[in-house]
């Protein structure tokens, strides 16, 4: 197979099965410079699916770069949005259009050797702010899909392997089986019924043990699981992350208490983050450790009041695709499907049911970052009403539903 057959056939499933465009859809195809023949074959993707109009959102991290170095010190100039980002956003939920994100860093260490909190502050707070309202009220169908590149290759396995990567990425979202659409439309079924298992156990709290890790997350108690696909609030079924191994739900913002180890790298933006360590104490991240990367964390949590508050917690066993392959690949996308892990900032409303709920106990922030607690060796317990502990995850392996 040829670069361009895959190229082909990756943008295929994200736009049958990702964002699952339909026909007289505005697209809007967002990925690095570097990700521009994989973009152009999305937009030839969405046009075949019937697409009325597909743009490109170019990103450059070079003038992040150039915006750290050389922009303006005054407060905000960082985190600013410009208008027409916003537009962007306002004209994709007013056309109820789809939104297509392609992953893949295309220079790993780009910003690392620049002040990790600048680092942590580059980002458009505004644009971002209102992404994740959108995504909240389900007003557009969107999804993230793989860009391999030969900066993440060498990252992964110490050379620029881009064949090497290929395979992987193929296999972690199921392109290399005869039917891929098929393939997944039934690992969403099985991810559904595992969700809909937790849910029905209504849990009042987790709780996480293993190597540096003791911490116990409570949850509100109209929180609801999810898996599978997504649903936009007029019924468009499409697929968020490519790929997607995870069950989810948002905890009580006020209840968290103890400590926690990641288990992976985290990948922030141009910077990587190292055996991270966080401590909770009443909901609140109080104290982060990492042997790389510590500054950049600290500075997100610093977006908002809430920033450093607790917005997901998911669950992943042994059995995922990604897991399976035995590799750390360095990005967020893959490795949060690896593995469980949690994310510290805003909490998704469409996972509580009960507006008192929402309104008391989900954390809501302009950041959400996850990072990768689980493992062999991590297990987790759900506690019921009653206060009994159940067995959820051993050895990496599901025991429930």
């Amino acid at each position: 197979m040829d670069q361009q057959q895959r190229l082909d056939r990756l943008a295929d499933l994200a736009v049958r099965v990702g964002a699952n465009v339909q026909v007289g859809q505005l697209v809007i195809v967002t990925g690095n410079v570097e990700h521009a023949p994989l973009m152009r074959s999305v937009a030839r993707a969405a046009y075949r699916a019937g697409a009325r109009r597909v743009e490109p959102r170019y990103i450059d991290r070079h003038f992040t770069r150039a915006l750290i170095e050389l922009g303006p010190r005054d407060p905000g100039s960082l985190e600013r949005s410009m208008p027409w980002q916003m537009t962007l956003l306002q004209t994709l939920e007013k056309e109820k259009g789809a939104f297509i994100e392609l992953d893949g860093e295309p220079d790993p260490h780009l910003l690392a050797d620049l002040p990790a909190e600048l680092v942590g502050r580059a980002r458009a707070k505004e644009f971002r702010t209102r992404w994740l309202r959108m995504v909240n009220e389900k007003a557009v169908s969107w999804t993230i899909v793989p860009a391999p590149t030969p900066a993440w290759a060498e990252q992964i396995f110490g050379k620029p392997d881009l064949e090497a990567l290929w395979q992987a990425v193929e296999k972690a979202i199921r392109l290399d089986l005869p039917d891929p659409v098929a393939a997944w439309r039934a690992h969403l079924e099985r991810l559904g019924r595992r969700a809909a298992a937790l849910t029905e156990r209504r849990f009042e709290a987790l709780r996480y043990r293993g190597p540096g890790t003791d911490l116990v997350v409570g949850l509100l108690p109209s929180s609801r699981w999810e898996g599978g696909p997504d649903r936009t609030r007029d019924g468009v079924e499409h697929v968020a992350n490519m790929p997607t191994e995870e069950v989810f739900t948002s905890p009580d913002k006020r209840r968290a208490e103890g400590r926690i180890r990641s288990t992976r790298p985290l990948e922030m933006r141009g910077t990587m983050v190292e055996d991270l360590e966080v401590e909770v104490h009443e909901g609140r991240i109080t104290n982060v450790k990492a042997r790389m990367g510590a500054e950049a964390v600290r500075a997100e949590l610093a977006t908002d009041e809430n920033a450093c508050r607790l917005g997901e917690v998911a669950l992943v066993d042994g059995s995922s695709a990604v897991g399976r392959l035995g590799i750390v690949f360095n990005n967020t996308l893959f490795d949060e499907n690896a593995t469980s892990h949690i994310a510290y900032g805003s909490g998704f409303d469409f996972v509580v049911e009960d507006e008192g709920d929402r309104a008391a106990g989900l954390n809501q922030s302009a950041a959400h970052t996850d990072f990768m607690v689980g493992g062999p060796e991590v297990d987790v317990d759900g506690r019921e009403k009653g206060g009994a502990w159940i067995p959820i995850l051993r050895h990496d392996e599901f025991q429930i539903g």
